[in-house]
């Protein structure tokens, strides 16, 4: 049986699955929105690290095309301000790397289409999906706009949070100067917000990337209703009043003269994500069945950047099931979900978990800050696990877990 399979959505899990079933035969058709020339004028769409785990699934995919002793990053540098600021540092085993998507994406795309892959550039909506399904052996939706999360039911007992957590404000930035390892930057100003900086590569060579994660209500949130195009230097000035207050690590490094968006307007982007965990698979009236994949099945705040991760993570398995199988029944559906789902489910919980912890500082939390700040061995652990959510989330699921793995690293062996 030569199958065909639809994908639905051309962002990272979409291309990552359809790369991989292109290059196994399999027949697959793309429906994207966007031509790779749209993403040269669009607005910034995201700030996306891949990490090792990931950039090992573009090798094998060959699109490994931005190699990490150029473009890559090391490791954290921590920042909590407490009464007595905390800053630390933690290793990662193999760097991690983070590209535009607005290159990235219609690179992949391109790759795609020159290796006779089929694009057809439409918008689609969830009311023709049924339609669609008529023409294909398997319809994979990997976008949540258009009403598309409609389809897949929202799971309640991974979903906690009904309202979006954080005011963000995500933007490119020239003027700041690499720290003296090239790596991520995580700062922590409790009642106030997060701020993760991440080396970028984007149209003009490296640059960086700032994601503030404002607390509503909080003295930050103003960073995420401030207009750039309406007065630039006037926000620039609020930024870097904000950040000197806030997260001096990086503002200690900053030129003010220099300081500002990387190329244009459009990179700047502000909202706030409301966090959902869906079902990943749904029946349309026909009988026929639907995968949801990345962000139609789980949305997560981007403060661990880990919404890529997880979306290819899925893509490559359920590619691996789609080549494995030509019976796309409710059994293929128990395959794909006990294979896929720890993963991404864990990534869900990890990510939910940090939100509300960060701004509740329980005391179990305060002593993993603690204990994280004094044992460098510890911090390389928690760096190094931003590639696996599942060994993260074991020891935060509980607060028993979380002592535990502190009292490992506590005491006179700590350094």
């Amino acid at each position: 049986m030569n199958k065909r399979i639809c994908i639905v959505g051309a962002g990272a899990a979409g291309l990552h699955l359809g790369l991989y079933l292109q290059q196994h035969d399999v027949d697959v058709t793309l429906y994207s929105d966007r031509r790779p020339e749209d993403y040269r004028t669009a607005r910034l769409l995201n700030t996306v690290a891949h990490h090792s785990v990931t950039i090992a699934r573009e090798a094998d995919l060959k699109v490994n095309k931005w190699p990490v002793n150029e473009n890559g990053y090391y490791g954290h540098y921590y920042y909590v301000g407490t009464p007595t600021p905390l800053r630390f540092y933690g290793d990662l085993a193999t760097p991690s790397r983070a590209v535009d998507y607005r290159l990235y994406l219609p690179e992949l795309m391109t790759s795609f289409a020159e290796r006779g892959g089929r694009i057809v550039h439409e918008q689609i909506s969830a009311d023709a999906l049924e339609t669609l399904s008529e023409q294909y052996d398997l319809l994979v939706v990997c976008t949540g706009k258009g009403g598309f999360g409609s389809l897949f039911e929202a799971r309640e007992s991974a979903t906690p949070f009904k309202t979006p957590q954080r005011a963000l404000c995500v933007g490119l930035f020239k003027g700041i100067k690499e720290a003296p390892i090239r790596s991520v930057t995580m700062s922590f100003s409790p009642g106030a917000g997060e701020m993760i900086e991440i080396p970028t590569l984007s149209f003009n060579g490296m640059c960086t990337a700032l994601v503030l994660e404002n607390h509503f209500g909080g003295d930050l949130e103003i960073l995420s209703k401030t207009q750039y195009d309406d007065d630039p230097r006037a926000f620039l000035d609020l930024l870097l009043e904000k950040l000197h207050k806030h997260h001096p690590s990086v503002a200690e490094r900053i030129d003010p003269e220099k300081f500002d968006l990387a190329h244009d307007a459009n990179d700047i982007l502000q909202g706030a994500v409301p966090p959902i965990f869906r079902e990943g698979s749904a029946q349309l009236s026909n009988g026929k069945t639907v995968i949801g994949l990345g962000d139609v099945m789980a949305t997560v705040d981007p403060l661990l950047g880990q919404g890529a991760n997880m979306a290819s993570h899925a893509a490559r398995v359920l590619g691996e099931e789609i080549v494995a199988t030509n019976v796309f029944d409710e059994r293929f559906v128990e395959h794909l979900e006990s294979r896929r789902e720890d993963r991404v489910l864990c990534a869900t919980r990890w990510t939910n978990f940090m939100l509300k912890n960060l701004k509740e500082l329980p005391p179990e939390f305060q002593q993993f800050i603690g204990t994280l700040s004094q044992s460098r061995e510890m911090a390389d652990e928690f760096t190094n696990n931003f590639n696996y959510p599942e060994k993260q989330w074991d020891y935060f699921s509980s607060p028993d877990r979380l002592s535990e793995w502190c009292k490992k690293f506590a005491g006179p062996q700590a350094a």
